[in-house]
């Protein structure tokens, strides 16, 4: 084995450290949890001054927070006053990006006990979620609408940068009708019009999901362009549009359900439309990419996969689909184009 160089981290050191990332999530979920960024908006505060508002104690209070300045999220001032910096400032309640509902859904126990059951879903290709609970992942948010919005403002926040780098990358203006299967509150759908005058744009999701979407598309300017029909595209899709985006719909999913959701679009689209799967296409070996991480979420939370580019074409080919092209975008994702075979 190579002499390991002063400067380099050494390989046991490295794999110790990966095995307690924990340690750091949890430190930050307890932030977050705790809403500490948003009590520190005004001002700098003490442990002993947060202690009565939050009813935690003072000491462990003061330790968590000294603990986070370590890590860059709070900076210490004179008289053990803690204030945020940049990086704390982006965990207040509504700021851009979301990683308050973020860091709170990650962390929060339901998400967690997936995560216990890690081995049963490499043991078995089954989701460690669904063994937790009893109940398959998006059922059980179904039933949790607390834990439903922080995971759809999660969502929003995790792919924040990939819906403009979608519609920058792909040529949508040669469509008259799009589609967004499964589009939730709208957000890929309105970064595609606002950034295409010409087409016309059909959100599609469940009753449940598309609540807070008027809003946003209305924010966004777009709600004139857009009519909102729920449904479930397990069942059929809104029929006659040239265009169907799934935008991370397919790796939610087993296959046989992809095939079926493939199916409906299939039956609904025009002859000479397209179908547009935005997804993470995952690289060839050794090379890094987020998806590979994603790949282990969608693993063991939903029981579904990212694929690379290979694999994309084996499954579309199954659903009666040739995958024509696969265009990068300036994010992680891509769009996988695809034609009926």
């Amino acid at each position: 084995m190579a002499d390991i160089k002063p400067d380099e981290v050494p390989p046991h050191i490295q794999l110790i450290q990966m095995g307690r990332a924990h340690v750091v999530a949890r430190t930050v979920y307890a932030a977050a949890k705790l809403g500490l960024a948003d009590q520190l908006a005004a001002a700098p505060k003490s442990a002993a001054e947060l202690a009565g508002l939050l009813q935690v104690h003072a000491s462990s209070l003061h330790r968590l927070m000294r603990t986070l300045a370590s890590l860059g999220v709070l900076t210490e001032r004179t008289e053990q006053r803690f204030a945020l910096t940049a990086l704390g400032a982006a965990l207040k309640t509504g700021a851009p990006g979301s990683a308050r509902a973020s860091v709170i859904f990650s962390g929060n126990p339901s998400s967690q006990s997936g995560w216990d059951q890690v081995l049963y879903s490499i043991e078995t290709g089954r989701p460690g979620f669904e063994k937790a609970h009893g109940a398959a992942f998006f059922d059980y948010l179904a039933h949790h609408p607390e834990e439903a919005s922080l995971f759809s403002e999660m969502m929003v926040g995790l792919n924040s940068q990939e819906p403009a780098a979608v519609a920058m990358a792909y040529d949508f203006s040669v469509f008259d009708t799009i589609v967004d299967v499964g589009g939730a509150t709208g957000n890929m759908l309105a970064a595609v019009l606002s950034h295409h005058a010409g087409p016309r744009g059909i959100l599609f999701d469940q009753p449940h999901v598309v609540t807070d979407a008027p809003n946003l598309l209305k924010a966004r300017g777009v709600s004139h362009r857009v009519t909102i029909e729920p449904g479930d595209f397990f069942k059929s899709v809104p029929i006659g549009a040239n265009a169907y985006i799934l935008f991370h719909i397919i790796h939610d999913w087993d296959e046989d359900r992809c095939l079926t959701i493939l199916g409906n679009v299939r039956k609904a689209m025009k002859a000479d439309g397209r179908l547009l799967l935005v997804e993470m296409v995952l690289p060839l070996g050794d090379t890094p990419h987020p998806g590979k991480i994603l790949d282990m979420s969608m693993l063991v939370s939903v029981g579904g996969q990212e694929r690379t580019e290979v694999e994309y074409e084996t499954l579309l080919s199954k659903g009666g689909f040739r995958l024509t092209r696969v265009v990068s975008t300036s994010s992680a994702v891509s769009v996988v184009e695809a034609m009926m075979a």
